[in-house]
């Protein structure tokens, strides 16, 4: 029966590890609920970890395996065991980007995810599973530290996404030092095409970041929106504004609002933070200006945010209104950084349109 068993992963191993890969979606998606909660660090840590372990240690099995050496049964398992870890970081991310209210942000992931599951089926020989799976391990633990790093040092910005990659780098390093001393001769064989790997991850991931693709995890939208009127009463806000149609309920379409010429609209936000990160956020008033053919900057309105609340840390801004046409609020770090985005067209009215009050979240 022990033979059989192992016989039975060794003959279904490439469908068990995308098996794992989508049980670690499962497992983060149930439990999963704050980033900076004691469940969630410890889950991410022992991916990093399993990861850590099972990469080399396959790697260190085969390579005694090159020189003449049975190889155990058992080595199916760790192959199965890094893939759902690695499931588990992917899910992850997806998770915590997919809640940023800016959902075009988070594409690149997706992607990343998708090519993931194909190169499972595809990358089969030895030398290309270690390049490929230690280049998916470098890309996870930079993402590791990029969430990490502002929940430890209560900062976000250039510098702490600088700091990231450097530990990244540096576990990373010593990640293929105990690949080189458990396999040298097939380490060898594979160590460029691992740092090229390592490399285009590092490009991409600044590229992401620079050109502002990667949202400033960890900060992300818990809920935003424009109103005619908001304010701030005991432990509350509450807002005014018009009936949403069915069309923005439910699909996200861009909002019509009706405004009486010289009136003011107010942007909302809540934003969440981990609760040692104390920051600024501002909210970027643009309007579409038609001939120039380009987004204009009406005003930029900062204030502070302190992280820790589950919905969020609240605030808003006024804009006096005077345009009509194309406009949007876009919820910034005060790098630039997108967190959330607020699309919306005004239609200037005579007389003041219906409007119903709301308690905001």
């Amino acid at each position: 029966m022990y033979k059989s068993f192992f016989s039975w992963i060794q003959k279904y191993e490439r469908h068990l590890s995308a098996f794992a890969m989508i049980a670690g979606f499962v497992c983060d998606n149930i439990f999963f609920e704050r980033l900076d909660i004691w469940q969630t660090q410890l889950w991410l840590a022992s991916y990093a970890v399993a990861c850590f372990v099972t990469i080399p240690w396959l790697h260190s099995i085969e390579a005694r395996g090159a020189r003449g050496r049975v190889l155990p049964r058992w080595r199916s398992i760790l192959p199965i065991v890094t893939q759902f870890a690695l499931g588990g970081f992917w899910s992850a991310f997806v998770i915590f980007y997919g809640r940023s209210a800016v959902v075009s942000a988070s594409w690149p992931f997706l992607l990343l995810l998708f090519l993931i599951l194909l190169g499972n089926e595809y990358f089969k020989k030895y030398h290309e599973r270690l390049v490929f799976t230690s280049t998916l391990f470098f890309f996870a633990l930079y993402s590791y530290t990029i969430f990490e790093v502002p929940i430890y040092t209560g900062t976000i910005g250039t510098q702490t996404f600088l700091e990231s990659g450097l530990i990244a780098i540096c576990l990373f390093i010593l990640f293929t030092v105990l690949l080189r001393i458990l396999g040298r001769e097939r380490f060898l064989v594979d160590v460029k095409k691992i740092r090229i790997g390592a490399l285009c991850v590092l490009i991409v991931i600044n590229l992401f970041y620079f050109t502002n693709i990667l949202p400033p995890i960890p900060l992300a939208a818990k809920s935003a929106g424009v109103y005619h009127s908001v304010w701030r009463i005991p432990g509350q806000y509450m807002a005014r504004g018009e009936a949403e149609p069915w069309k923005v309920r439910y699909l996200g379409s861009a909002p019509t609002i009706h405004l009486v010429a010289g009136d003011s609209l107010y942007a909302y936000s809540s934003i969440f933070a981990p609760t040692t990160l104390t920051t600024t956020i501002q909210h970027r008033w643009q309007w579409y200006d038609q001939t120039a053919g380009k987004w204009v900057t009406e005003s930029i309105i900062k204030y502070g945010i302190v992280g820790g609340r589950d919905g969020g840390y609240r605030g808003y801004s006024e804009m006096p209104i005077t345009n009509a046409g194309d406009w949007r609020v876009n919820v910034e770090t005060t790098d630039g950084l997108l967190i959330a985005r607020l699309p919306f067209t005004i239609e200037m009215v005579k007389e003041e349109p219906l409007e119903t009050t709301t308690t905001l979240e």
